[in-house]
């Protein structure tokens, strides 16, 4: 089973993931967050394997979400893979090292 955390300030996107995700067997969202620094609680709390991140959010955006969880050892297991709207955002280069483990584009 791969367990999932959404972290995306918009709540319908939030739920377009979570139904697309659930619809596979092997999959499970832990729990959803509207901010990076929510997103961060629930990673340590929940350790998923896979953090979805948007790139910009309130209170602490994507990158330094990311940077947060890639510093942390308790959090080495979870992988970061940042949302992002646009495929060229010059922020995605920013996140890889960071601690991405990649991004996505959010249309995908």
């Amino acid at each position: 089973m791969i367990r999932v955390l959404l972290v995306d300030d918009q709540p319908l996107l939030r739920s377009g993931f979570r139904a697309l995700l659930e619809a596979k067997d092997d999959i499970e969202v832990m729990a959803e967050a509207a901010d990076g620094q929510q997103g961060l609680a629930l990673a340590a709390q929940h350790l998923p394997d896979i953090a979805l991140v948007d790139i910009q959010m309130p209170v602490k955006d994507g990158i330094e979400a990311t940077r947060c969880i890639a510093a942390d050892p308790a959090l080495a297991g979870v992988h970061v893979v940042i949302l992002t709207n646009y495929g060229l955002d010059e922020h995605v280069f920013h996140a890889l090292p960071a601690g991405a483990a990649g991004f996505m584009v959010k249309d995908i």
